[in-house]
Order: structure tokens, then C-alpha cells, then sequence
């Protein structure tokens, strides 16, 4: 297959516990938390398709039926809804089964992103593939999977998206080692480090939730080993194929992102990413918007 083969399918992967959403997520996956309305990952998905990627595999793992049953179709809802006339409502939840193509696999032990993504070999096989991680929100009106998706065209390779933080935030993240290329937006990785501190690291643009990885990355993480955590790090595989002949499948890439990111990683972040998006929906912001300025001004 020739290294700039289109790329037609998705990964999401979605097995962690979301220990840090106790107690809510107990029974409930983390990704089935919603934003205002919406489950998060079905805004996943809904990026992925926005880009053109309609075959969607999900990596789960125990306790995460209510995904599935979330992109299944569930008629007794459906028949309740059309004998009370509510058209909107039938709707909105026709358009979690119809959106993709959805599969899933399931991660039976959590070793970490890389062993998640290696879940996915059987299904993406020789083909080149988008990973996109629910923890990061892209505003849909900011398009980075589709432009990595054009870059990866140009460039071949892997990409990796990459957005700018202040140093002293570095050691939470991957953080790439970059050389400029003949667009503004297209960096070339020659190294990547995993949470370095603020003097080791080799620049202060970190590594978020969406990648598209050649499937050479297939064959570096059936051997590397497990890292930070005890978990298989995608991160040690990609710094190894940046290392590797194009040839061999090796290259990797970078898009500098400077759009809207939400990270829902967190309670806060998570807050702040509803109340963001509820301010953007025009039905809900007309009533909730003067409704939040007035509690805030009672705040003093």
C-alpha cells in the first residue's frame, strides 16, 4: 500500500475506569458523561465523521455495554416517541446509530494507549488509521483532523497534533522535539520524550489527543516494552518510527494546533467545557447565559 494512502477509519479508544469521575463512574463509563445534552463520545465520533471517517472501531473494555447500546438503535424509545408526536426527540436519537459505521473491540487488560491501539490491528490491518482520544475536546469548527489528514496525504508518514504550553506545564505531557518544514503548520518529529521536566524538555509543544498513524506502528508496539506506569506508551513507538526510513514506514509529523482544546481529563476542565458548550448552543444560551452572569455577579 503506498505511504499516502487515504485513510477511511478511526480508532477511539475507551477502556480506562475514569476513576478521578468517582462516584459517577462507577456504573457509568467516563465517556458516556455528557456535555449539556450529548454524551463525549459521541462528539468523538461526530469529529471523526466531520473529517470524513465514517468506519469507527471503539476499544472497550468491562462495564462499557451502555456505549454500544448508546450507537444501537433502540426501538421501544423510538415507538414511545412516535406515538407522542415528538419528532425532535426521534431525531436526536437517530443520529447516534446512524452516524458511523461503529465497531468494537475489547481491551481485555489495560496496558496502556499503545496495547489500546495494538487492540485495533485485526481491524485497521495494512491500512493507515486516525486515533482519537475522548479526553480531548477539538472545537468542531477548527478542523485538526482534517488537516492532519491532508498533511499525512502530502507527507506520509505518522502525524501527531501539537499544541504550544508554557514551560512549566511540559512535565505533564509528551513533548516533541521539532524542525520546521515548508509550511507553518508542519513540523518534522525527531524526537519525542514522555513528561520531561521543564529543563529537560526539548521544546514546549506537547502532544494532545489525535494522531494518524502509518500501520508500521503496528509491528513497534508488538516489541516495545512497557514503560512510564508499567503501560505500553504510543509515545515509544512513534519516537522509534521518527527514527525509521520512510521506506520502512518510518516518519513522523507534527500539526501545530492553535485552535480551541478542551481538556475534559479533569473535574474542573470538565466543567469548563460544559459551561463553554452550553454557551455556544443558541437553545440553551438565551436562558442560561443571563442566568450564569447573575449568579456570578452574586458571587461578588
Amino acid at each position: 500500500m503506498p505511504e499516502n494512502a487515504a485513510v477511511t477509519k478511526a480508532v477511539v479508544p475507551a477502556a480506562g475506569l475514569g476513576t478521578r469521575f468517582l462516584p459517577a463512574t462507577k456504573a457509568t463509563p467516563k465517556e458516556m458523561l455528557p456535555v449539556v445534552d450529548k454524551p463525549a463520545i459521541q462528539y468523538v465520533v461526530e469529529e471523526a465523521v466531520d473529517a470524513g471517517l465514517d468506519d469507527v472501531l471503539l476499544i472497550t473494555g468491562r462495564s462499557k455495554r451502555s456505549i454500544e447500546d448508546h450507537f444501537d438503535r433502540n426501538y421501544e424509545l423510538e415507538e414511545a416517541l412516535t406515538a407522542k408526536g415528538d419528532a425532535e426527540g426521534l431525531e436526536l436519537i437517530r443520529e447516534s446509530y446512524e452516524l458511523a459505521t461503529v465497531h468494537y473491540v475489547r481491551q481485555g487488560d489495560p496496558k496502556g494507549l499503545g496495547h489500546a491501539v495494538l487492540c485495533a490491528h485485526k481491524h485497521v490491518g495494512h491500512e493507515p488509521f486516525a486515533v482519537l482520544l475522548g479526553d480531548d475536546f477539538i472545537h468542531p469548527e477548527d478542523g485538526l483532523l482534517q488537516r492532519m489528514l491532508e498533511a499525512r496525504a502530502q507527507y506520509g508518514g505518522s502525524f501527531i497534533a501539537l499544541m504550544e504550553v508554557a514551560f512549566d506545564q511540559v512535565s505533564s505531557y509528551g513533548v516533541a522535539a521539532i524542525e520546521p518544514t515548508a509550511e507553518d503548520d508542519v513540523v518534522k518529529i525527531t524526537d519525542l520524550v514522555e513528561k520531561p521536566s521543564p529543563e529537560d524538555a526539548p521544546s514546549n509543544w506537547i502532544i494532545i489527543g489525535r494522531y494518524v498513524c502509518d500501520p508500521a506502528i503496528f509491528s513497534v508496539l508488538e516489541r516495545t516494552p512497557p514503560g512510564r506506569g508499567g503501560e505500553i506508551q504510543l509515545t515509544d513507538a512513534l519516537k522509534e518510527l521518527a527514527q525509521t526510513d520512510p521506506a520502512d514506514g518510518g516518519g513522523v509529523y507534527g500539526v501545530l494546533f492553535r485552535g480551541r482544546r478542551y481538556d475534559t481529563g479533569n473535574k474542573v476542565d470538565y466543567l469548563r467545557t460544559t459551561i463553554q458548550f452550553a454557551c455556544e448552543r443558541p437553545d440553551v444560551a438565551p436562558e442560561f447565559v443571563p442566568w450564569l452572569r447573575k449568579y456570578l455577579d452574586n458571587l461578588g
